[in-house]
């Protein structure tokens, strides 16, 4: 079974939980290829979970998830492998190791998973890190950079494999408004330059409107995609409460009970 041709990503009535609760409840949707996608929502909807079943660290309670038309959940041995080749992740933190150097740093993925000469490994190392601006830092330790140099060092780190898809955690988190922004204009120019898809996670309004082709936002009481769009499709939403209330940053304590209304409502005329 295969995913649509112009979908690079296809998720399918996908359910997540940690023992007996369910984070996520029955969620589809598709990743165009070379979009920025966006995973956005409040704390504890479930956005980190969602990622890290893409990136296959976690099993589904059900579903499927089809990375570049193979489902990997369930898949193992060369089948899991071809698959993880196709993706990059940064985490939140960066995870960069502190007693490497950044081009060593970079360069580890090669070392593990190539036959590639030091020579070789070298210079691809230094191409992902002049891709992100830190070609003249090769030689420095992660504690002799800013946040947002380590951030882009372990963007650098998750290209190195030339994968097709990169999965971005919170890559804004800790960082300073400019700083921030600097690193939104990181991604978008190699998302266009290098037709890479990228699926980010995050909460950041600015950083959403700066970067995001197609966003997605979660809920954590109904467990479910409330809204999918563009960030401006979005913000003029007015039918769902909770996403008029995140991206207009208004308070309403009942915005709970009014959502609950709206897809009572919803299933009420699909019964019609």
């Amino acid at each position: 079974m295969e995913a649509k041709k112009d979908k690079i990503i296809s998720v399918k009535n996908f359910t997540a939980s940690y023992g007996e609760t369910v984070v996520l409840d029955n969620i589809s949707f598709d990743v165009n290829h070379g979009e920025v996608f966006v995973i956005l929502g409040g704390s504890g909807c479930g956005k980190s979970t969602l990622l890290k079943h893409m990136i296959g660290l976690y099993e589904p309670v059900a579903g499927e998830i089809f990375i570049d038309g193979n489902d990997i959940v369930g898949a193992e041995g060369d089948e899991r492998k071809k698959i993880l080749n196709k993706i990059g992740v940064m985490f939140q933190s960066g995870a960069l190791f502190g007693s490497m150097t950044l081009l060593e740093n970079v360069r580890l993925e090669l070392e593990e998973y190539t036959d590639l000469p030091k020579d070789a490994m070298d210079l691809i190392a230094m191409m992902k890190l002049e891709l992100v601006g830190l070609r003249e830092f090769a030689d420095y330790m992660p504690s002799e950079l800013s946040g947002g140099m380590q951030k882009r060092a372990a963007i650098a780190r998750a290209m190195v494999m030339d994968p097709k898809i990169l999965f971005l955690d919170e890559p804004s988190a800790g960082l300073d408004p400019v700083t921030s922004a600097d690193l939104d204009q990181l991604i978008v120019n190699l998302a266009r330059s290098l037709k890479m898809t990228f699926v980010i996670v995050t909460h950041e309004l600015p950083s959403v409107f700066a970067v995001a082709d197609t966003v997605i936002m979660l809920e954590k009481q109904v467990k479910k995609i409330v809204a999918t769009g563009t960030p401006d499709q979005l913000q003029q939403n007015e039918d769902n409460p909770w996403v008029w209330q995140f991206f207009h940053r208004s308070v309403n304590i009942k915005a709970g009970d009014k959502l609950h209304a709206v897809l009572d409502g919803e299933e009420t005329n699909k019964k019609e």
